[in-house]
């Protein structure tokens, strides 16, 4: 199987290189990284362990790569509207495409782009930061949940689950992607989201702060009453779930707190605007995160 990873950040190198460690053809589409990913390879700082990838696969160019078994796009969902441009050399008949963005509607844009290919998602529930050029920290191995955007191909996703599992990635099959989409959300949007409009703390300033973590409680509670409403259910305590394991992190810098403070768009549409624009058609008042929206619009313009 050939695999291309488009977006070589954080995720994109991470999961690229258990990819490639564990004995599958990986391509790494680059931008700045590239010279020297060429050099010195790619290198992932783990707690147990730290390894180098020293012979990479890495081009400037999806038509250096050419078609692929599978690609995966792990860009910022703030690099979407190049996709129509940087995929098509990437994609052929059979070729599979998995998003691992944040945020709601990007496995709705590859669907759209490409309507004959399958499509899947998969949701990263890990602390990764890119910490130099072509080197990637990770804080807590977490895991992968990952779907078919159609119930149909539901068998393949499981055959990608067994790809990521064989690279000693803890992944689960999920059915229903939209349901996963937005339990991840729960976190992501009060902990990237506060951390941002606190003036770029770590988690460990949000959790230990009584206002900001309920801040945070006060979000979650207004992201789970809008799943609800398209019926998901993520059970009693979720939202003390959410605390709980964000306390080990430390001092960790969601993704989008570090985009901020190293003057990179945010993801601010996919995170918080469409879950937003969701929850208002369907009737449910979320006004924490209207607030937060707003916000994060002038903060990040």
């Amino acid at each position: 199987m050939k695999i291309a990873i488009v977006g070589s950040g954080a995720i994109g190198l991470y999961y690229g290189a258990l990819l490639q460690r564990s004995g599958r053809e990986v391509a790494f589409l680059m931008r700045s990284d590239l010279p020297v990913a060429k050099e010195r390879g790619i290198r992932v700082v783990r707690k147990d362990e730290t390894f180098v990838l020293d012979e990479v696969a890495a081009f400037a160019r999806a038509e250096e790569i050419g078609v692929c078994d599978l690609v995966i796009v792990s860009l910022k969902a703030t690099g979407n509207g190049s996709l129509a441009e940087i995929l098509p050399p990437l994609v052929g008949r059979g070729t599979k495409l998995l998003t691992l963005q944040n945020g709601l509607g990007n496995d709705a844009l590859l669907a759209e782009l490409f309507p004959k290919n399958k499509v899947f998602g998969g949701l990263c529930f890990v602390c990764l930061n890119r910490i130099e050029p072509a080197v990637v920290e990770n804080y807590m191995a977490g895991s992968i949940s990952l779907g078919p955007r159609l119930g149909e191909d539901l068998a393949e996703a499981e055959e990608i689950v067994e790809l990521f599992k064989a690279a000693g990635v803890k992944t689960r099959c999920e059915p229903n992607l939209a349901e996963v989409q937005w339990k991840k959300l729960v976190w992501n949007v009060p902990f990237n989201g506060l951390a941002i409009a606190a003036g770029g703390v770590t988690t460990d300033v949000i959790v230990g702060s009584p206002e900001l973590c309920g801040e945070a409680r006060a979000l979650m509670r207004e992201i789970i009453a809008a799943s609800h409403f398209f019926g998901y259910d993520f059970g009693e305590g979720f939202e003390d779930y959410q605390i709980k394991i964000t306390r080990p992190m430390e001092g960790y810098r969601p993704s989008s707190m570090i985009d901020f403070v190293e003057g990179r768009p945010v993801e601010v549409e996919a995170i918080w605007g469409e879950p937003l624009r969701q929850a208002k058609a369907a009737g449910v008042a979320t006004p924490k995160l209207e607030m937060l929206y707003a916000l994060l619009k002038r903060l990040c313009r």
